[in-house]
C-alpha cells in the first residue's frame, strides 16, 4: 500500500489547511472569520458609517445621531496607526465572489494532488 514520504505529507497538509481555511461558507471563509475575531473580539470598534438615509436629512435628531456615529468611527481612525489597521482588518472581504474562490481552491487542490502523484512518479523512478 502505497504511503506518502514526508515531503508529500507536508504538501498534503498544506493544502488541506489552505482549503479548510479559505473555501468560503455562506457569507465569508474561515480565515476571514477569524480575523474579524481576532481585531475585534467583543465587536466594540466602531461601525464604517455609512451615508444618512434618504428622508432622514430634515430629521435633526437622525442627522445628529450620524453625525456622533461618524465622529466615533473617524477619531478611532486617525487616532493610531494600530486602530487604523484594526478598522481596516475588520471591514476585510474575501477577495473573490465565493464561486469563484471555490473554483479557484478546486484548482489548487487538483495541483496540489498532481504534484503530490509527479512526486510519487519520481521516487519510483530511482
Amino acid at each position: 500500500m502505497w504511503q506518502p514520504n514526508t515531503a508529500q505529507w507536508r504538501l498534503i497538509w498544506a493544502a488541506a489547511v489552505l482549503l479548510i481555511l479559505a473555501w468560503p461558507a455562506e457569507n465569508e471563509s474561515l480565515a476571514i472569520k477569524a480575523v474579524h475575531w481576532g481585531v475585534d473580539p467583543a465587536q466594540t470598534l466602531p461601525r464604517t458609517p455609512g451615508p444618512i438615509a434618504p428622508g432622514l436629512g430634515d430629521d435633526p435628531e437622525a442627522v445628529q445621531e450620524h453625525d456622533a456615529e461618524e465622529a466615533a468611527y473617524y477619531y478611532m481612525y486617525s487616532s493610531s496607526r494600530i486602530s487604523r489597521l484594526r478598522l481596516q482588518l475588520r471591514d476585510l472581504r474575501d477577495p473573490f465572489d465565493p464561486s469563484t474562490e471555490r473554483q479557484i481552491l478546486v484548482g489548487l487542490a487538483i495541483l496540489a494532488a498532481l504534484t503530490i502523484w509527479r512526486a510519487e512518479g519520481k521516487k519510483e523512478a530511482r
